[in-house]
């Protein structure tokens, strides 16, 4: 029987996209699909369709705004600004991912005590 690796990346990407996106915009204003390249950039591979509910939520709970912007080729563009709810929150992520790195080490490593 094959274990489908694919799967389980798939799994853990789903899981970590929010804090991807938060980290994106919070490096500077952006809109939907300079977002999604840069995710397919770092192969964290996502569709709008995936994309926009998350977007929509993370407004939603006042982690990000929205504006309207004019753009040179093309119709307007919604940038999404990171708030400063969303600071916090991306900030408190920060550290929970800091300490599921440490903790997958220590279980990783052998070192968790018995």
């Amino acid at each position: 029987m094959a274990v489908n690796v694919d799967n389980i990346k798939a799994q853990m990407r789903k899981g970590i996209l929010e804090y991807c996106i938060l980290s994106i915009i919070s490096r500077g204003d952006s809109y939907a699909s300079a977002i999604i390249s840069e995710l397919k950039a770092a192969e964290m591979i996502v569709v709008e369709g995936t994309l926009y509910p998350i977007l929509t939520r993370q407004k939603n709970q006042g982690l990000l705004s929205y504006r309207w912007e004019e753009s040179p080729q093309g119709p307007p563009r919604k940038y999404y600004t990171i708030t400063d709810l969303g600071r916090e929150y991306l900030a408190a992520l920060d550290v929970a991912w800091q300490e599921f790195v440490t903790q997958i080490g220590m279980i990783r490593n052998g070192s968790v005590n018995r």
